[in-house]
């Protein structure tokens, strides 16, 4: 299978991720990683499935991740499965009352992008999923690369 992971990260913690669900689906064929601002439609070429992750900024995915979804063609992820994951702050662990109400007004990255992948013409290979950090700049809170190790594991062909 061929993959690509596309990822945007600011301080590191959603690279790790990204290199933790690259390293799991290599074990099933060929995979690329890319930045958002690096990757471009060229690189979909037999690609079977992508997977993009982004941290969650401001209850959205990086304006460079939304980018480089929205400059692919309308059906340029026809045939593609996708899969979405975002990293964040689990507002549950946070005592912040208006924290808690705006991520539930607003949500995290992940679902944007699964929507927009969808829009693109991708058929979903999972839900979105959402790993947390400790806090803002990280580190990843324990146990969280492995979680995303097997939410990885989920996606390869059975």
């Amino acid at each position: 299978m061929k993959s690509l992971v596309v990822y945007d990260s600011v301080f590191g913690n959603t690279e790790e991720l990204a290199r933790a669900v690259a390293g799991v689906l290599a074990s099933g064929g060929v995979v690329a990683m890319k930045r958002p601002e690096e990757a471009s439609a060229a690189d979909l070429s037999g690609v079977e499935l992508l997977v993009v992750g982004s941290p969650t900024r401001a209850f959205r995915p990086t304006p460079a991740t939304m980018a480089f979804i929205k400059q692919l063609a309308p059906d340029a992820l026809r045939r593609v499965r996708v899969a979405a994951f975002d990293t964040r702050i689990d507002v549950e662990k946070i005592d912040n009352r208006f924290l808690s109400l705006m991520v539930k007004t607003f949500g995290y990255a992940a679902k944007p992008i699964a929507k927009a992948l969808r829009k693109k013409g991708g058929s979903a290979a999972a839900e979105p999923a959402g790993f947390s950090v400790a806090d803002k700049e990280g580190p990843l809170v324990e146990g969280e690369r492995e979680r995303a190790e097997e939410w990885a594991r989920t996606l390869m062909p059975s």
